[in-house]
């Protein structure tokens, strides 16, 4: 007899969600998926660009504000360069000469750093890594480790900042050697080349991974593969609310995912009904 199961906080399956008894493998986004360590990242990004965006007549600060964080958002998941991209053409298509798309890179990581230095200096003093981990992402990630899965880590994320951070969180272990993340020549990483990889050297479809991700990028491409997909809206300026942010709720869903939580409170529970060892419980807490 199946055991049912009841969720503690909120949770949203699509109407096309089935389980998968096969899944073998797992991809985690990682800012906003499992790490908070740069939670805020849109604030030091915005105000980087709209302070260099040339202004055209009937220009408001707001309006400026609103189509920077438009751009970007519609680009969260992918490598930052590719914000950076969009910002140059913003930049031509107003007339202005743009730097390259690296050197805005290189500037907003250089600001990005110093927000969130002090949250770094704070684990290695020993904070416990929980204050900037998604609430109950070390359980789900034991867990799944538990089930004998593999799990492979992907960021848009420069790799060398992703390692570091994983390390520092003590994440690391449960990933290994599969910890991707982006690299200065953009074209050498994706994650659709990760999520490639994955398929092609274990010979699988798509039909035995499961992704989580806040962003578009990983729930599309998984989507793409025949994979499952979970959306994880989570609420990062509060982490632990158990609130759903609608924004990525709206966004992810519309790229088909099969399952929205805000973090992983009922890691137990949605395993269960994910790897279909239970029915999607008709009863919620």
């Amino acid at each position: 007899m199946q055991p049912t199961v009841v969720f503690q906080g909120a949770i949203e399956f699509a109407d096309h969600f089935s389980p998968r008894p096969r899944l073998a493998h797992v991809l985690f986004d990682f800012d906003g998926t499992l790490s908070l360590l740069r939670e805020g990242w849109p604030d030091v990004m915005v105000p980087m660009f709209a302070e260099m965006l040339p202004r055209r007549p009937g220009d408001t600060e707001d309006a400026v504000r609103r189509l920077m964080n438009d751009d970007i958002m519609r680009l969260n998941g992918k490598q930052t360069i590719y914000q950076m991209m969009q910002f140059a053409d913003r930049v031509r298509e107003r007339g202005g000469q743009p730097h390259e798309p690296l050197w805005y890179k290189h500037e907003y990581l250089r600001r990005l750093n110093e927000r969130i230095a002090g949250r770094m200096a704070a684990l290695r003093d020993g904070a416990p890594p929980e204050r900037y981990l998604v609430h109950g992402a070390r359980t789900i990630l034991e867990l799944l480790q538990t089930r004998g899965v593999t799990l492979y880590l992907a960021s848009g994320t420069d790799e060398v900042y992703v390692r570091q951070e994983a390390a520092l969180l003590g994440i690391d272990r449960f990933f290994g050697r599969h910890i991707y993340g982006a690299l200065d020549d953009y074209k050498q990483f994706s994650k659709k080349l990760v999520i490639e990889r994955i398929l092609a050297e274990n010979r699988v479809s798509g039909e035995g991974l499961l992704a989580f991700g806040d962003g578009y990028v990983e729930i599309e491409n998984t989507k793409e593969v025949g994979g499952l997909a979970v959306a994880v809206a989570s609420d990062e300026a509060n982490n632990g609310s158990g609130r759903i942010d609608p924004w990525k709720r709206q966004r992810l869903l519309g790229v088909g995912a099969d399952a929205v939580i805000p973090d992983y409170r009922d890691a137990a529970a949605l395993l269960l009904c994910l790897f279909g060892d239970s029915p999607v419980p008709v009863a919620k807490g």
